[in-house]
């Protein structure tokens, strides 16, 4: 039987659906994102998937819900387009360790290393880096600028995911690692994958490359979001340990309900994601608030780097 809030966000949704055909919208929605979101979204991806669908888009009207740089990427993408976000408070933690101020100093220190930035970025540290990534095709990306002659890189800002590139590509690689981490995927530790290698000794443990060296090194699977759904609906295995943000899990329940699934750490939560609710969507969608506006000289400037890894992945 419903509760009065199963019975509000059935409300809610019918209403966002409706408004959606009205206004010739389209809902993107981060994997991390709450169910319920999740439910209402046309598409359902990680950056990279929902940056590749932004520029496929027919809709007028772009709804990101994801965290404010992904908004900023649909923006820089489809610059004719409106583009919205329920919450324009979600933002990165990550993505905040890095300034342009910094890179562009750290550029005319060295003039020949060829900077390679995370999507977890904002639009102006995009603006003056050389290429962009994400985890999915971040080891694809240096790999094809490694052959194609480039030897030095800066990878910013994630340090987990630049040192796993170097790993896959070969420690001897000559890459910079920004000091900078997601504190949702940093805080998990080797014990936690132990825990569950005890209490389960048939389980798969799959983990985001943004966790720590000690606990990829567990894993049995090391992978992007999408990757990692990839994964599980190719694995056997009846008991999956998940280590990334919880909010895959739902989405993975979905494709493949014969499994059971696991948080590899207790609060396997972004915050940040979660600040965007079915009525900030709603309101979102009928009022047209929380519009992205960047300048067009730095949209014009972004846009190359996200441009190239569109092209090289």
């Amino acid at each position: 039987m419903l509760n009065f809030f199963d019975l509000r966000n059935e409300n809610l949704i019918e209403k966002i659906q409706k408004l959606k055909l009205e206004k010739n919208a389209v809902i993107l929605a981060h994997f991390y994102q709450r169910p319920e979101i999740q439910k209402v979204a046309d598409f359902i991806g990680d950056s990279l998937e929902l940056a590749k669908k932004a520029r496929e888009t027919n809709a007028d009207i772009i709804v990101m819900c994801g965290v404010y740089f992904m908004a900023e990427t649909a923006k820089i993408i489809n610059p004719e387009k409106k583009v919205l976000i329920p919450y324009y408070k979600a933002g990165c933690l990550m993505a905040d360790t890095a300034i342009k101020e910094e890179i562009i100093e750290y550029k005319k220190k060295k003039p020949d290393t060829f900077i390679v930035t995370y999507v977890n970025s904002s639009a102006d540290v995009k603006a003056v880096s050389d290429i962009c990534c994400t985890s999915a095709n971040a080891v694809k990306i240096v790999k094809k600028l490694y052959e194609q002659g480039i030897k030095k890189f800066l990878f910013v800002p994630d340090r987990n995911l630049g040192s796993y590139v170097k790993e896959k590509l070969g420690n001897d690689i000559e890459m910079e690692l920004w000091d900078g981490y997601c504190y949702v995927h940093d805080q998990v530790s080797k014990e936690d994958v132990i825990f569950y290698r005890e209490r389960f000794p048939k389980c798969v443990v799959v983990v985001h490359p943004e966790c720590r060296k000690e606990v990829r090194d567990l894993a049995d699977f090391v992978g992007s979001t999408s990757q990692i759904v990839k994964f599980v609906k190719q694995t056997s295995a009846k008991i999956v340990v998940v280590g990334t943000e919880e909010g895959i899990i739902n989405y993975l329940k979905k494709i493949a309900p014969e499994k059971t699934f696991y948080s590899l750490y207790r609060r396997f939560i972004c915050d940040s994601m979660k600040f965007i609710t079915l009525s900030r969507l709603y309101k979102c969608l009928l009022e047209e608030k929380y519009e992205i506006t960047l300048d067009e000289n730095l949209i014009k400037e972004a846009r190359k780097p996200i441009e190239k890894m569109l092209e090289l992945s």
